[in-house]
């Protein structure tokens, strides 16, 4: 390992001696490590990382007092407010009010993923003016009420239907304008029956919608196997109830004309492979640390 990646793994042990961690805070990286991952800041540390000009990785660090985060509400740079708004609690009370009200919408959205946040606070960014924020809402409030979801499903902004629609399942009442409109017919598709006008739509992104319903017919699954675009023939192939020899024969056919298009068909395909999580490095002991704070001249 890397002699800065030491050392920012060193600067979250949760043994290390005080002065120590003080030591770390002249390296930058490790410096950041301990504003977001320490526990047992004193307002003496505290102190020290804004005063290097670390406040905004503090500022998401939810170990921090709230008397501190609370300060931090006020920072002039908005990227220090979306910090502290992604988790502050509402102390002192009104905070997250405040915050609902902040004048940069980047502020909003982190709020709006907030898990602290009441009801009432949810409902008023679900009807911010900005799409950016309401699409954060869609994303965390996934059990919103129905005049909520009924207004985000009807929203004014396509992409925060077509979200709508991904996250909510739609009021029957809703589902015959959500598959008429261009935005969200694809995402429709989900809460509908799969028919033969479904399946031969003239986007791709419907007809792989319907190739990949849970309810699709033998008949029209056998038809998209010969579908011309290859994500909807990839889809068939990754259905579990297709025959293994129309599998195969899907799968010769799947042969992508750039990496991209390879990556973008391996999760379909359930073949996306992600790097496994590195092991935790064991602690270092006293002597171990002071060695390794001597090789970066701290």
């Amino acid at each position: 390992m890397e002699l800065d990646a030491e050392l920012s793994a060193l600067a979250a042990q949760e043994d290390l001696p005080a002065d120590l961690v003080w030591r770390l805070l002249q390296h930058p990286g490790a410096r950041r490590s301990v504003a977001l991952l320490r526990r047992d800041l004193t307002d003496e540390l505290i102190a020290e990382i804004i005063e290097l000009g670390s406040v905004r990785t503090l500022a998401a660090n939810s170990s921090v007092p709230s008397r501190i985060r609370a300060r931090f509400a006020e920072h002039p740079e908005p990227a220090v407010r979306c910090a502290v708004a992604a988790s502050v609690r509402d102390e002192p009370p009104g905070l997250l009010a405040r915050l609902a009200a902040d004048p940069d919408p980047s502020v909003r959205s982190f709020l709006a993923m907030n898990e602290h946040l009441p009801t009432e606070l949810l409902e008023l960014l679900a009807a911010d003016s900005e799409a950016s924020v309401r699409s954060s809402v869609i994303q965390r409030w996934r059990d919103a009420p129905d005049d909520v979801r009924r207004m985000l499903l009807t929203d004014a902004d396509p992409g925060i239907r077509s979200g709508s629609v991904r996250a909510f399942v739609p009021p029957a009442d809703l589902q015959p304008g959500l598959l008429a409109d261009p935005a969200t017919r694809a995402a429709a598709v989900a809460h509908a029956v799969p028919t033969p006008e479904l399946a031969a739509d003239p986007d791709s992104d419907v007809r792989e919608a319907v190739a990949a319903h849970p309810d699709l017919p033998p008949g029209l699954r056998d038809l998209l196997a010969g579908d011309q675009d290859i994500f909807v023939r990839n889809a068939i192939a990754a259905r579990a109830d297709t025959p293994q020899a129309m599998r195969e024969q899907v799968v010769a056919t799947l042969a992508p004309d750039s990496p991209v298009a390879e990556w973008m068909l391996s999760f379909s395909r359930g073949t996306h492979m992600c790097l496994p999580a590195a092991p935790a490095l064991p602690n270092l002991s006293r002597q171990q640390a002071e060695s390794l704070l001597a090789q970066a001249g701290l």
